[in-house]
């Protein structure tokens, strides 16, 4: 069976591998009858649709698929993932929406409803970091990006347009087509997909693909109302605490 599979027949199973796919939900991605079994097996060539599928929906390179480059993946997909939706106010200036944890449910479903919008409170910052780009604020949900970002803490996000101008040491607001995340990303060898990555430990990485993301906000700033006033008096007696223990340790060893 080895003899009949091709140069080519191994490099498409090892994309199917990449992506996990089964041999059918790889099939019916490609429009393939039933399973992609035939073609692994090197009863049936790939076709020249196989071939261009793989190129559209993948970005794989048909001249690695044929070993003639070294360049497994092209990037032809730039991940727009720039705001859907802005809103002005009666000056024509942009506005800075808020999102809260209960409308961030609904905003992936809404991220292009001009209406749905119109529900949401919004603000302007009379500052030059806000000026000249759009700005959302979203309410934080959840611990996993503790201990820099509590639960009901708010962070304003600048609207990235393109998924290539994210950086590994940023934070982001990841609008998927389920769910609004806050995490860092980080990029893959496979231009088709990135890591959400939680601050808190606790939580294992999560890869997505690149067209699951539907906006993506660079977070800048955070507004928090929860500012403990005792926390820092409160280790300053421990501190002062500790030195008198110290004091009197070291009086005793004096003696």
């Amino acid at each position: 069976m080895g003899t009949d599979v091709t140069f080519e027949i191994k490099r498409f199973k090892e994309i199917r591998d990449d992506h996990n796919f089964t041999q059918s939900e790889f099939a019916e991605l490609l429009g393939i009858k039933n399973s992609t079994a035939d073609i692994e097996r090197g009863r049936t060539k790939l076709s020249g649709k196989i071939v261009a599928e793989l190129l559209g929906q993948f970005g794989v390179n048909p001249l690695w698929l044929f070993g003639e480059s070294a360049q497994k993946y092209l990037q032809i997909n730039k991940g727009d993932v720039s705001p859907k939706v802005i809103t002005v106010n009666s000056g024509e200036e942009e506005n800075i929406i808020l999102v809260n944890q209960k409308a961030a449910a609904g905003y992936p479903h809404n991220v292009q409803d001009v209406e749905w919008y119109q529900q949401l409170p919004a603000f302007d910052i009379p500052l030059p970091e806000f000026r000249n780009a759009s700005y959302r604020g979203f309410q934080v949900e959840g611990d996993s990006m503790m201990p820099n970002l509590r639960p009901g803490e708010w962070v304003l996000g600048k609207g990235i347009p393109s998924i290539t101008e994210i950086s590994s040491n940023k934070i982001y607001v990841v609008v998927l087509y389920d769910s609004v995340l806050v995490k860092k990303i980080k990029k893959l060898d496979d231009p088709f997909k990135v890591v959400l990555i939680s601050i808190n430990e606790e939580y294992a990485p999560v890869e997505v693909k690149i067209n699951d993301i539907q906006e993506l906000w660079q977070v800048n700033s955070k507004l928090t109302f929860s500012i403990d006033a005792t926390s820092e008096s409160g280790l300053l007696r421990q501190l002062q605490e500790s030195m008198e223990e110290l004091k009197s340790e070291f009086k005793t060893f004096k003696h």
